[in-house]
C-alpha cells in the first residue's frame, strides 16, 4: 500500500479487512511501498515520511500482527530496486505501454505530470516486490489482475532466459470487496478528499457524512426513497447490515429525511471506528515501538531477500 495519504474507509473495507483475515492461515508480508509513493508524488514527496508512520500505525490499529506478519518499509530493503533494475533491463517496452491503469492515470490525472520513466516502469518495481519474496499468492481486486500476469510473464521471461526455475507462478487471493464509493459518489479517493478517514475525529465524520450525497429523486421529506440508489444506503449494507432491512423500510415509507439517516449512520461509524481510534491512540504513545516493529520487520524482509538476489546474480552473471 502507497503512503500518499490519510488511511479511509474504503482501505478497510477493500484491503485491510481482508489482510487481517489473511494472516491468521497464512504467512504474509506487507509493504508499506514509498518508493511506488515517490514515482506518483515525486514533486511532493515531503509527506512520504511522515505517512510511513501514519500508515503502520493505522494497520496496527486495525489487526496486523507483526508476531504473525511481517511488516516493512520497502525502501529499507533495497534488494527491491536491485531486483527492479534487472527487471526492467528485460521487459520489452510493449508489455509497460499496454497496462490499462497506466493509461487510465494518465487520462484521469491531471495535477501531476507522470510522464516519467519511473511511473511507466512501476509494474516492474511492482513484480519485483512480489518476485523478490517467491511470492505464491497475492490478495488483490480483479481490476488488479492484469498487473499480477505482467508479474508473472517478468518471472517467466526471467526462468526461461537463465535456465533456472527461480520465480514462482504467483496466484491472484481475490477478494471480494465490497462496493464503497465517495462521499459524493464518485470513487473513493484521496485526491477527491471524498472519504471518511480512520483517524477522523467524531465532528468531522458528522461533517463529513452531512456531505453525502442521497436519492436526487427525493425532493421533498414526504417523498419515498429509493435506497437501491443511494449512496448513504449502500455504507449501511457494507458495515451495519443488520440495520440495512430497518434502513430500507424508513426510507421507501418516508418515515425519516435524508439529514437524519446521515447523522444516524455518522452516529454508527463514530461507534464502528472507536476501537480503532483508541487503539491509534495507544500506538501514538509510544512512537520508539512503532519504529521497533518496522525495523523488525525489515531485518525478516531483508533475510529474504538477500537469498533471493544471490540466486538471481548466480543466474545471471
Amino acid at each position: 500500500m502507497r503512503p500518499t495519504g490519510k488511511l479511509h474507509l474504503g482501505h478497510l473495507v477493500g484491503a485491510l479487512a481482508n489482510w487481517i483475515e489473511l494472516q491468521k492461515s497464512h504467512p504474509c508480508i506487507f509493504s508499506i511501498v514509498d518508493w511506488h509513493a515517490y514515482m506518483g508524488e515525486y514533486e511532493q514527496s515531503k509527506g512520504i515520511k511522515e505517512n510511513i508512520i501514519d500508515m503502520a500505525v493505522d494497520w496496527l490499529a486495525c489487526g496486523i500482527d507483526p508476531d504473525k506478519s511481517i511488516l516493512f518499509v520497502q525502501s529499507e530493503v533495497p534488494e527491491h530496486l536491485e531486483l527492479a533494475m534487472i527487471f526492467g533491463s528485460l521487459t520489452p517496452l510493449g508489455w509497460l505501454e499496454r497496462n490499462p491503469t497506466y493509461k487510465e492515470q494518465l487520462r484521469e490525472i491531471t495535477t501531476r505530470d507522470l510522464q516519467t520513466f519511473g511511473f511507466l516502469g512501476y509494474p516492474v518495481l511492482q513484480a519485483a516486490d512480489i518476485l523478490l519474496y517467491k511470492a505464491n499468492a497475492v490478495p488483490i481486486g480483479e481490476d488488479q489482475l492484469p498487473h499480477l500476469e505482467l508479474t508473472r510473464e517478468i518471472a517467466r521471461r526471467f526462468n526461461y532466459l537463465y535456465k533456472k526455475e527461480i520465480f514462482p507462478d504467483c496466484e491472484a487471493i481475490l477478494t471480494q470487496t465490497p462496493r464503497l464509493l465517495g462521499l459524493d459518489g464518485r470513487k473513493m479517493s484521496k485526491s477527491y478528499q471524498n472519504a471518511i478517514n480512520l483517524s477522523d475525529s467524531s465532528d468531522m465524520i458528522k461533517s463529513r457524512a452531512k456531505q453525502m450525497v442521497t436519492d436526487p429523486q427525493r425532493v421533498r421529506l414526504a417523498d419515498p426513497g429509493h435506497p437501491e440508489v443511494c449512496n448513504v444506503y449502500s455504507y449501511y449494507n457494507v458495515f451495519f447490515s443488520e440495520k440495512s432491512p430497518e434502513v430500507y423500510e424508513w426510507c421507501t415509507k418516508a418515515q425519516k429525511g435524508c439529514t437524519d439517516c446521515k447523522a444516524i449512520l455518522a452516529d454508527a461509524l463514530i461507534q464502528y471506528l472507536a476501537p480503532i481510534q483508541q487503539k491509534r491512540e495507544e500506538l501514538l504513545k509510544n512512537p520508539k515501538r512503532i519504529r521497533e516493529i518496522l525495523d523488525e520487520g525489515q531485518k525478516k524482509a531483508r533475510a529474504i531477500a538477500r537469498q533471493t538476489m544471490l540466486e538471481v546474480k548466480e543466474a545471471i552473471f
